[in-house]
């Protein structure tokens, strides 16, 4: 039994790393997206441009999911440290 929790956990845990990375992947992959068309309309060559775009969009993503996404963390702790009290007390 004790067994098949961890292998449940273990699956949980992948897909929230999954739902947890999802957002800002998305958003820098948009906005990278955006400045190289940006780029290629207007010729611009610097390397950076891409780079800060996508870092600061990070940030803000995080910024503003950041209660969310730590909300879904606490939430799997607690799942998983009270099944590991359960198999102590058990």
């Amino acid at each position: 039994m004790f067994a098949n929790e961890i292998y449940s956990f273990s699956y949980q845990a992948l897909i929230l790393i999954l739902l947890l990375s999802g957002p800002p992947i998305i958003i820098s992959t948009i906005l990278g997206l955006m400045v190289a068309i940006f780029q290629a309309a207007t010729q611009i060559q610097e390397q950076t441009l891409s780079f800060t775009v996508k870092l600061f969009a990070v940030i803000f993503t995080l910024i503003f999911l950041g209660g969310w996404l730590g909300g879904m963390v606490l939430q799997f702790a607690n799942s998983v440290f009270s099944a590991i009290s359960r198999a102590g007390a058990g």
